[in-house]
């Protein structure tokens, strides 16, 4: 009974640093992501509900980098704050190992690291699908309507329009001048207009110019002659009404099935496929490029069968293959070889490159498989880390604890994108590079562990400068 109570004072002292840990990181990545593409938001007219989906699907998409870092920071801040405040001691002097208070935690972790493999095969291929169709949609999507002062402004399709000056109310405005490129022959129709009335209609869909007091200007380009005599129409009008459509700054979505094929947004299923298709297609590939050299490059020689014997030697140097020919013909032999030598060398270039992108292709989709697995191993490893370091250095809150873990982070950081980016380049194999991070990680997991619960004062600050006069002691003597 006493031991279920302490595990239950343990999980609640865990959980809420945890939530409010991952929150945090969440918050932290989505402002990154803000700050990135900032220039692809803004001014754009946005509806509120765009902009929330976006964030939303970002956020899943940021979920394998928060989870391990809000694990690492919660387990660490944990038993740092039990240690600071004398609860370890308590219950160690109760007859309770540090093994037993971290039994409901490592529970707690290894349904974590389930979660985080579902969430990885499962939920996060749909959000990066949800996600990266939306940011494409957004990116492509225009520059809201806003006409400035002085400028010829040309984003609405086959009008150029400049404003000469705006009133207050932004919708009065003085010398208009509006060149007409839909048929796209120049600027053959121009309406002037000495003021005007510009507003949206109310469904939002088109812009209404109201024009007073102007001039239409248009060049005849259907007579005969008509670059010669120049023929012009002038009109007059006291008011004009010209309709724009605004269906160009509706912002419409792309079909998500172009997207749904990249090795980021598959299963383990649909990677495992895929990926058996790729290689495939490379054998086929490698196979099918000799027969196609083969086949592009030939020669023929049409000398007789005399000749042919005359010239069986041992070695091929010094055959003279073009013995048969008078000379103005072998130099436009010798010209025509040496073209087909230098579009074989593109051809295999072409090959070569394509190879190499095909095995890219193949390496990404191997490591987007084991990624589905380490996101699950992350979180078990660097709980491992942060429980035992947090009961060592017994320093809890948001100051120490929070720096060494952005520093055990950083390390596991590097080590995966590291291991990740060889391993998509082709240096190293997929089940080596995609597990290098979990794999040095562990071992200092276990020690930190064996320290901790041997009482080690690893962190000990008066330990180490002990230590220190002694290997100073020594020397002395």
């Amino acid at each position: 009974m006493r031991v279920k109570k302490i595990y239950i004072l343990v999980l609640k002292s865990y959980i809420g640093p945890l939530l409010l840990t991952f929150f945090i990181s969440l918050f932290v990545l989505l402002m990154q992501f803000l700050w990135k593409y900032i220039d692809d938001l803004v001014g754009k007219g946005l509806e509120w509900h765009v902009v929330l989906k976006l964030l939303m699907y970002a956020s899943s998409t940021f979920v394998p980098l928060a989870l391990p870092l809000a694990i690492l920071l919660s387990s660490l801040m944990t038993f740092g704050n039990l240690g600071e405040y004398y609860e370890l001691v308590a219950m160690k002097a109760a007859g309770i190992s540090l093994r037993k208070i971290m039994k409901p935690l490592i529970v707690l972790s290894i349904l974590i690291s389930l979660f985080a493999f579902y969430f990885s095969n499962s939920v996060l291929p749909i959000a990066n699908l949800k996600f990266k169709s939306l940011l494409y949609d957004v990116r492509e999507q225009k520059l809201a309507l806003d006409i400035p002062e002085g400028v010829f402004y040309n984003n609405l399709d086959g009008f150029v329009i400049r404003i000469g000056k705006k009133e207050e109310d932004g919708k009065r405005v003085k010398n208009i001048m509006i060149y007409d490129h839909r048929d796209k022959k120049g600027n053959i129709k121009l309406t002037i207009a000495d003021s005007g009335r510009m507003e949206m209609t109310p469904d939002k869909l088109n812009l209404l110019f109201t024009l007073y007091q102007g001039h239409n200007y248009i060049e005849k380009t259907d007579q005969r002659n008509y670059k010669v005599t120049r023929p012009f129409q002038r009109s007059s009008f006291r008011k004009e009404i010209i309709k724009f459509s605004l269906m160009d700054f509706k912002m419409s979505r792309t079909n998500e099935d172009l997207f749904k094929n990249n090795y980021s947004m598959l299963n383990l299923k649909q990677l495992r496929s895929a990926e058996d298709s790729l290689v495939r297609k490379y054998k086929n590939e490698r196979e099918r490029i000799p027969k196609s050299l083969i086949n592009n490059f030939y020669f023929y020689n049409k000398i007789d069968s005399a000749q042919q014997e005359q010239y069986k030697l041992d070695t091929i140097t010094s055959y003279d293959m073009l013995a048969g020919y008078e000379p103005f013909k072998k130099d436009e032999i010798i010209e025509r070889a040496l073209g087909k030598c230098r579009n074989q060398k593109n051809n295999i270039y072409y090959y070569k490159q394509n190879l190499e992108n095909k095995s890219k292709l193949i390496y990404k989709h191997q490591a987007e498989w084991h990624r589905k697995f380490t996101l699950s191993v992350a979180c078990f490893v660097l709980f491992f880390i942060g429980a035992p370091l947090g009961a060592i250095i017994r320093k809890g809150g948001l100051g120490l604890p929070v720096v060494i873990s952005i520093l055990f982070f950083v390390l596991f950081h590097i080590i995966s994108i590291t291991g990740e980016k060889s391993v998509k380049s082709g240096v190293i194999d997929a089940n080596i590079g995609m597990w290098v991070a979990p794999v040095v990680l562990l071992p200092l997991g276990i020690f930190l562990t064996y320290k901790a619960t041997t009482d080690s004062p690893l962190l000990d600050s008066e330990s180490w400068i002990k230590f220190v006069h002694k290997i100073f002691k020594k020397r002395v003597k």
